[in-house]
């Protein structure tokens, strides 16, 4: 018995651990994901076009760009649960602020401060994940992290419908959710990873170092924000109702909720780089397929539905795989170039899967989702990195 104790002791540390990181960017989730429409929708009201809005929200994926790659060393030097405290605080003042600076040119900066914010959260809660997952459990543990995330991505706009978008509720609650996230870091902020340094290498050698694992949350983030983005016009063009055509996106969602867990499973058994492969050529023929079940609505549900969740299953699968070939302040390094490739991909894909729509209407827009899928399959195959075992 006394043997086991220690063993015990730590399993304790590791669940308290990951279950700290997971409810915090679970609250700021749902946070975010009431923030964005109701941005969207005051900024509408402010008198500014679609264009102006579509500009103000790529802000957030340029942000994370310009300032991610700095958080490991910034992380080094404060600590990764004061980073982590100042992240969130920054997050609910600047969500406040978007409500009393009312002016477009402000919320360009709003944005920016508000989106690097969040860049921070994101690198150092999944590197904190990442660092406390055993390692035969890792791909089982990412699975519910992004099942809890996503769930919180599900529950913001629904709070959104319930609070209204005009006035100070809507904002107030945004921040309160952030703040509420700093709970758990203050409950566990004694088993947060130490760095003792920012790592060795530079973002393009962390993209290098695990090219499955950083380019999969490329592909993902240009197949995700692409395929919510688009498909609700891809819908309208295919005939159906406006109510219709954005409910197309929630069956993605849905996917992307309920294949997690069990692919995070099969990676904890499997070489990750072929759950990986697998999980790509299943979206390329999936989407492949989506032009020919366009005339049956049910057997379209069922391919967006499998589309989503083996899209989700990139980023999921791919934080797994790196967890598992770096560690120390090299995971950190890693996480952020994997953000990085992450938002870069979110940048890319609307232009692409809109313009595939485009050339090809409608059904360009399955084409081109295909395409992303495949061009992740020809990089995974070309790059010649390692298999990560289980």
């Amino acid at each position: 018995m006394l043997d086991r104790t220690p063993t015990d002791a730590l399993d304790r540390a590791r669940i308290a651990a990951i279950t700290a990181a997971i409810t915090c960017i679970a609250v700021v989730g749902i946070g975010l994901s009431l923030s964005i429409p109701l941005l969207s929708i005051e900024m509408s009201r402010m008198g500014a076009s679609s264009t102006l809005v579509g500009v103000n929200t790529a802000v957030a994926g340029l942000a994370s760009i310009v300032t991610v790659p700095f958080v490991p060393r910034l992380a080094a030097r404060v600590g990764v649960v004061r980073l982590l405290l100042l992240a969130i605080g920054t997050g609910a003042l600047t969500l406040v602020a978007f409500k009393l600076l009312h002016g477009i040119a402000w919320w360009f900066v709003l944005r920016f401060i508000f989106s690097a914010a969040l860049g921070v959260l994101f690198v150092l809660s999944e590197f904190w994940i990442n660092h406390a997952a055993p390692p035969a459990r890792r791909g089982l543990v990412m699975g519910i992290y992004a099942s809890v995330l996503a769930l919180g991505f599900a529950v913001g706009p629904t709070l959104l419908a319930v609070l209204g978008t005009e006035g100070y509720p809507p904002y107030l609650a945004g921040a309160a959710l952030f703040l509420f996230g700093m709970i758990p870091l203050f409950l566990a902020r004694g088993l947060s990873p130490h760095l003792t340094g920012g790592g060795s290498r530079s973002f393009l050698g962390y993209a290098r170092l695990v090219p499955a694992a950083t380019l999969a949350a490329l592909a993902y983030g240009a197949v995700e924000t692409g395929g919510f983005a688009i498909l609700p016009l891809y819908g309208l063009r295919l005939g159906y109702e406006a109510e219709t055509a954005a409910g197309l996106v929630s069956v993605l969602s849905l996917g992307n909720v309920l294949f997690q867990i069990p692919f995070g499973w099969l990676a904890d058994k499997v070489d990750r780089r072929r759950v990986l492969l697998g999980s790509a050529l299943g979206g390329a023929v999936g989407c492949a397929f989506i032009p020919l079940a366009s005339a049956s609505f049910p057997l379209l549900l069922a391919l967006l539905f499998v589309s989503g969740g083996l899209a989700g299953t990139l980023y999921t699968v791919g934080l797994a795989h790196l967890g598992a070939s770096v560690r120390g302040g090299d995971l950190a390094g890693a996480n952020a170039a994997f953000i990085v490739l992450y938002n870069i991909g979110l940048m890319l894909g609307p232009p692409v899967i809109g313009g595939g729509m485009d050339l090809m209407a409608p059904h360009g827009f399955a084409y081109a989702l295909s395409g992303l899928f495949l061009a992740y399959v020809a990089a995974l195959l070309v790059s010649g990195s390692r298999p990560a075992h289980p």
